[in-house]
């Protein structure tokens, strides 16, 4: 990027918790530095200042729910020269994407007094279905070192080093015992992409998948290892059905089990 000026951050929110929005302001220290080499021009989280883009940057929580959102997705992408998607609702439509395996309108009618007011569509889908994206940080939500990693790479025209591999190398780079063999316990960790540092095998739970699937992820050997190990076919639908649950992957082995 040019730096006669400083680079145009913005930062935007669709269908989400805010929980990615929150993980760059929980940088703390870290944070100044980066305000120190960008204009943050749009943040609402964090601040009420606007300033008009285009911008040089943008990081995009949340997923397309709406009519409005996915119009809206198309004006952020023209006023940005890069677009980066963070979490798992950006990235994989996320746990609201739960609604895609059933009827929305069967949802409404439960939950809403009156279903014509509400105006949504059939679906949540990721960003990348809509507009083209530079680069998907995952996970529910976002490592933050991960974050300063993508910001300095764009700031430095650089491609983010993000690692590929599964929980399971981060299992044993922090020396954990694997809860799959020691303990039987049913595990998504060697299929799901690492950043979480490997945090729910760590205190001997399984792996929940919070960070989407690898690359390349075997995902039929593993559930047919958790099925060795007593795991229903309902188990393995609801495992691969969580805050991922619309990324191709874990959508894919998700329908094969339910047929």
């Amino acid at each position: 990027m040019p730096r006669s000026r400083k680079p145009k951050l913005a930062v935007w929110k669709f269908a989400s918790c805010d929980g990615c929005q929150l993980s760059l302001l929980d940088c703390e220290d870290e944070l100044l530095a980066v305000a120190g080499e960008v204009d943050i021009a749009y943040f609402l989280e964090a601040s009420r200042a606007v300033v008009k883009g285009p911008y040089d940057l943008s990081l995009v929580e949340g997923s397309i729910t709406t009519p409005r959102d996915a119009e809206r997705i198309h004006k952020i992408r023209r006023a940005s020269k890069y677009l980066v998607t963070i979490g798992a609702c950006a990235t994989a439509g996320g746990i609201q994407a739960l609604r895609n395996f059933k009827d929305v309108n069967e949802f409404l009618s439960i939950v809403y007094a009156t279903p014509a007011y509400i105006e949504t569509l059939k679906t949540s889908t990721p960003i990348a279905d809509h507009v083209t994206v530079d680069f998907e940080l995952r996970g529910c939500p976002i490592n933050k070192r991960q974050l300063l990693e993508v910001l300095s790479a764009f700031l430095h025209g650089r491609r983010p080093n993000t690692p590929p591999h599964s929980v399971c190398i981060e299992c044993k780079r922090r020396g954990t015992v694997c809860v799959m063999v020691a303990r039987g316990t049913p595990c998504l960790g060697p299929v799901t992409h690492a950043g979480c540092e490997a945090l729910c095998p760590s205190y001997h739970r399984g792996c929940y998948g919070c960070f989407g699937p690898m690359e390349t992820p075997n995902t039929a050997s593993l559930s047919a290892w958790w099925q060795r190990l007593g795991a229903s076919e309902e188990d393995v639908v609801r495992a691969f059905r969580g805050f991922n649950a619309y990324a191709d992957a874990f959508r894919k082995e998700s329908e094969r089990h339910e047929q």
